[in-house]
């Protein structure tokens, strides 16, 4: 079976996904929506050739040479896209974070279950090849039982002017890249685990002129078992995307940073693309080879893909973004209050 994919949105991440999807078996993508259809056109020309381009979501969603759609969109379009794909009954893959709140999530979450569709959840981390070793030695007891973990995600700042309307988007740095290391945290420490209370700060300490959102920010999560994750997100450092996980078991500890790559080099001339969100071409650089595969975007759609086609729940599932999205909304609760916030889940 070829499951036939439509793609909404024409930015950043829908390409993204159209390389990860390059790497799975049985698919196809077969349309492609922009709200300016120009964009869908030339994305297609560009990445999927023969693709249709759309500039309505609901007329996408309907065409019968569509099985699957991928929601690629800014946070405020996420209930609109989820409605237009679940009246026409298809399965539906939304990029993270779910929705800007967990009331939205869980209204997402109303929506595919209502209407009986398959749904996964895009969280690329939850895939990424190095964090998937641990979680599975983990796993096996290798390392005994985890206790704690630092997660920390950071870059100079977010590529499209959406991302910094913390009104319409939902929020800043803690809400664009929180929700990875939320989601890392849960999977290590179990989802039957929930975490129970956070504490976290935010500020704008560059980028005021740009945003009304955080641009820093640190939370600390404690979890039903007693285990405690902290999160760390920046906009503001300059040099590259800088992704490490380090996880403290009672009998080992892991360390994964995606960042320490294979490949380093001091050029004097730019040689093409390097890694998402470089700050520079020249001097010393750090390219990150098969950029879609060592962040996950490959796994995560082979096993969208995959589980679609056997009819099966994938293991991230809007269950999970509702879960990721009650936890940033207590992280902001404690932004604004100062002390320790409970997670309502």
């Amino acid at each position: 079976m070829t499951v036939k994919i439509g793609i909404l949105g024409s930015g950043f991440i829908s390409d993204r996904y159209i390389t990860a999807l390059e790497d799975v078996k049985n698919s196809e993508v077969t349309a492609l929506f922009s709200s300016r259809k120009e964009r869908a056109e030339e994305l297609a020309a560009r990445r999927a050739p023969g693709a249709k381009a759309y500039d309505s979501m609901a007329e996408l969603a309907a065409d019968p040479d569509v099985d699957l759609v991928v929601i690629a969109l800014p946070n405020e379009a996420h209930v609109e896209a989820v409605r237009a794909v679940a009246a026409a009954g298809k399965g539906v893959v939304c990029t993270k974070p779910l929705g800007r709140t967990a009331e939205e999530s869980r209204e997402l979450l109303a929506i595919v279950e209502e209407a009986g569709v398959w749904h996964g959840y895009a969280e690329n981390q939850a895939f990424a090849p190095n964090l998937v070793k641990i979680f599975d030695m983990l796993a096996s007891g290798a390392a005994g039982k985890p206790l704690t973990l630092r997660g920390r995600e950071a870059h100079s700042g977010p590529h499209a002017p959406h991302f910094w309307d913390a009104e319409t988007g939902g929020g800043g740095a803690m809400l664009d890249m929180g929700c990875h290391m939320i989601e890392v945290a849960r999977i290590v420490f179990g989802k039957d685990n929930p975490v129970t209370e956070v504490f976290a700060w935010g500020a704008t300490l560059v980028h005021g002129d740009k945003t009304t959102g955080e641009d820093s920010a640190v939370a600390l999560l404690k979890f039903a078992g007693g285990e405690l994750a902290t999160i760390e997100t920046s906009w503001i450092e300059r040099g590259g995307m800088q992704l490490r996980q380090e996880i403290t078991a009672t009998e080992g500890r892991f360390v994964a940073d995606t960042m320490s790559t294979p490949v380093w080099g001091f050029v004097e001339n730019p040689g093409g693309y390097l890694v998402e969100k470089a700050n520079q071409e020249t001097g010393w650089v750090f390219p990150v080879p098969e950029e879609a595969r060592s962040y996950g975007f490959s796994q995560e759609m082979r096993h969208f893909v995959e589980t679609f086609a056997a009819g099966e729940l994938p293991s991230e599932n809007f269950h999970d973004g509702v879960a990721v999205s009650a936890i940033l909304d207590a992280c902001y609760a404690s932004m604004r209050s100062g002390t320790w916030e409970p997670v309502t889940l």
